[in-house]
């Protein structure tokens, strides 16, 4: 389908799917096996310049928007959501400093983010404070000179922890506030204090580093607060809405690379004398898994875009793209590996860590219960200003 990209899009897609074939495919199911962070892989990502299309030109980046981001995400997932992940956390982790930052936080972090220099990351998530993200309790006290803050706390299950130089990180600065009373703040890697648990161990995306961040009596200078005390949640809530087209593109690609391993499957695979892509039981599997897979990515083509024209009311559109690429993905892989039968359930083939890697989609960056949560309140908001 011609979703009417421009040349540059095209040339995009075209890399990033280079860069799949040739490095990603060839590697995921070692990497998954051997649980080995793709540092090589996004070596080639950041020689390729692929880094920063998200980032504006005067900070070293390609310029680009959501949808060039997206793009790229797709194509690297359809090889393995593993080392997608690993790359697109750098969105998640650097949209606050560009959002939110100072032109001096910008000019200091975003260029080594864009070069692929450095990986970035993003703190939320703690042990009791999941879909319910108000509830940190890392905090951050200014000590008595107030040229710093004082962090002490954990965050959970950090994508890129541990790997990442750059993170941005959600803490309390006034209990009393609720929400309004966290902030946000940029923090480095080898910061007195500021260490790391284990690698977890996961059910799936085993190449990507899943760590705790630990903070005891972190020493942060003022100066690295983003925007003001108390727009810690505002901070975070920008930044998922913003990021969530980026899981949605995982989900488009892990359908289509499944769908696409099924299809050649069915071509080769006979039972009663002939392929069971001739039973029309396996076509009308397939013809569904295209068609949701299809319509999950003009979703999230359509919500990209909407966020580049510089529109405000996105969480509805961003939660939506998340929720039916995510879900979609699901149930594609699911399929995919009910066509391969007993092989699929081998590791032989790639279809059971799709199965396996396809299932955080619907959890990480807001499950999708709490997107229909958002999608629900905002439906609700619109009723009422039509009255």
């Amino acid at each position: 389908m011609d979703h009417f990209l421009s040349d540059e899009q095209k040339m995009i897609v075209e890399l990033a799917r280079k860069i799949t074939l040739e490095e990603i495919i060839p590697n995921r199911a070692r990497l998954d096996e051997e649980e080995i962070f793709p540092a090589e892989i996004l070596k080639k990502i950041a020689d390729a310049d692929l880094y920063g299309l998200y980032i504006p030109e005067a900070y070293g980046g390609y310029g680009g928007g959501v949808m060039d981001f997206v793009l790229a995400v797709e194509q690297f997932s359809r090889g393995c959501i593993g080392v997608s992940v690993s790359f697109a956390a750098n969105a998640l982790g650097s949209f606050p400093i560009l959002a939110f930052g100072t032109e001096e936080q910008k000019q200091k972090y975003m260029p080594d983010i864009a070069a692929g220099r450095k990986q970035a990351a993003f703190g939320l998530t703690e042990a009791n404070a999941g879909s319910d993200a108000a509830g940190i309790q890392t905090t951050a006290v200014k000590d008595k000179t107030g040229n710093f803050y004082i962090l002490n706390g954990t965050k959970q299950w950090i994508t890129n922890g541990g790997e990442a130089e750059t993170y941005t990180v959600i803490a309390t600065t006034d209990k009393s506030k609720g929400a309004r009373g966290s902030s946000a703040f940029i923090l480095e890697k080898g910061m007195p204090g500021f260490t790391f648990g284990k690698k977890e161990k996961k059910l799936g995306i085993r190449a990507s580093a899943t760590r705790e961040l630990i903070f005891q009596d972190v020493k942060v200078p003022a100066a690295n607060l983003l925007g003001k005390e108390g727009m810690g949640f505002i901070v975070a809530m920008k930044n998922l809405d913003h990021s969530r087209p980026g899981i949605a593109a995982q989900g488009v690609g892990l359908a289509q690379g499944a769908l696409d391993a099924a299809a050649q499957y069915a071509r080769e695979r006979v039972q009663f004398g002939k392929p069971i892509a001739a039973l029309q039981t396996i076509q009308h599997m397939l013809a569904d898994m295209a068609t949701e897979t299809e319509a999950s990515r003009a979703l999230l083509y359509a919500t990209s875009r909407y966020i580049d024209s510089g529109a405000k009311d996105i969480s509805k559109m961003s939660a939506m793209a998340k929720l039916y690429a995510t879900d979609t993905a699901m149930k594609v892989a699911n399929d995919a590996l009910q066509i391969f039968g007993g092989y699929g359930y081998m590791r032989e083939y790639p279809i059971e860590k799709m199965f396996r890697d396809a299932k955080i989609l619907q959890i990480y960056e807001g499950t999708n219960q709490i997107q229909r949560n958002v999608i629900g309140l905002e439906l609700i908001k619109e009723s009422a200003g039509r009255k």
